[in-house]
């Protein structure tokens, strides 16, 4: 299973970062954002209190059995080995995470899923790989800029990395240029101020931007 997962994010160059958004918005949410060409989507955990951590597992079944195959979700911000067995029983079929977590790695490829964790230096990304990363999430990818990018590709272009934090529609192109192999995009396009509103036609249309870039590359 992990090697269709990997292969349908490394085909599709995107992954929404849903943050923050109720489960009984989820599915009108990414349903826009598939119109619009977005295919995998990671509903991040709230790590603020159990009752929001429930609620993202309950996200996440909801988009599983709903969109099956046609919507490839993962779990986020993923912060313990039992968040990544209980993301896994609720449909998850990838796990990022914002660091480094040798544990977090270990079980989320135990039980057969695409490992993201999130990494800052060369040596975190390095570490990252070596002990079962897929593909390792370049974060802040904003603050790093593209240069920085670059140059941690040069002597590590065998190791896939992603671009995520502050990456948006219009300097996305710069990161796949610096050698990035997918973005992963949050309030640029889950925008929570058009879901609370239901505006979920300028969702599609943001999703779009992005797609047309990355036809465009």
């Amino acid at each position: 299973m992990s090697s269709e997962v990997m292969q349908r994010i490394m085909d599709g160059k995107i992954i929404a970062i849903i943050r923050g958004i109720s489960s009984d918005k989820i599915v009108s949410l990414v349903e826009a954002m598939r119109k619009g060409g977005v295919q995998c989507a990671e509903v991040t955990f709230d790590q603020s209190s159990e009752e929001a951590a429930r609620d993202t597992l309950v996200s996440i079944r909801k988009l599983s059995e709903h969109f099956g195959d046609s919507v490839c979700v993962g779990a986020g911000t993923v912060m313990t080995a039992e968040q990544v067995r209980l993301a896994a029983e609720a449909g998850a079929k990838y796990i990022i995470s914002p660091n480094v977590d040798d544990d977090v790695i270990k079980e989320t490829k135990r039980l057969g899923l695409v490992s993201i964790p999130g990494a800052l230096t060369p040596t975190e990304v390095a570490h990252a790989y070596s002990v079962g990363a897929d593909i390792v999430k370049l974060f802040p990818a904003g603050v790093l800029g593209p240069d920085y990018i670059k140059a941690i590709r040069a002597p590590l272009k065998h190791i896939p990395v992603t671009a995520v934090g502050s990456v948006n529609a219009a300097n996305c192109a710069s990161f796949f240029k610096a050698g990035c192999c997918g973005i992963g995009v949050g309030g640029n396009l889950v925008n929570k101020k058009l879901v609370e509103e239901g505006r979920f036609y300028e969702i599609t249309c943001a999703a779009q931007e992005y797609i047309e870039v990355i036809k465009s590359l």
